[in-house]
């Protein structure tokens, strides 16, 4: 498998660590003013984009930055479902 933003190439838990550590940025996280919080994540290929509700325990304003790695982990896990279901092996 193919990074979806840069030229690494490997197993697909490779490609998973990389994403993870290196375009973390890729996700979007936020929280509306009821105090529920979410994730974004675009690919880059097609723009479609998924976007979910992180579901913390209790109300904590910390959690997205506390749990940030973990919410990233979900996130390019579904977009490399993605990659793999509609792009096939073009990335």
């Amino acid at each position: 498998m193919r990074c979806p933003y840069c030229e690494l190439d490997g197993p697909r838990d490779t490609v998973h660590g990389h994403l993870v550590e290196t375009h973390g940025d890729a996700v979007e996280t936020w929280t509306i003013g009821s105090g529920r919080m979410r994730y974004r994540i675009a690919c880059p290929r097609c723009g479609a984009a998924h976007e979910a509700r992180v579901k913390p325990r209790g109300q904590d304003p910390a959690f997205l930055d506390t749990f940030a790695k973990e919410i990233r982990m979900v996130a390019f896990d579904m977009l490399i479902n993605h990659i793999h279901a509609e792009h096939g092996s073009e990335i």
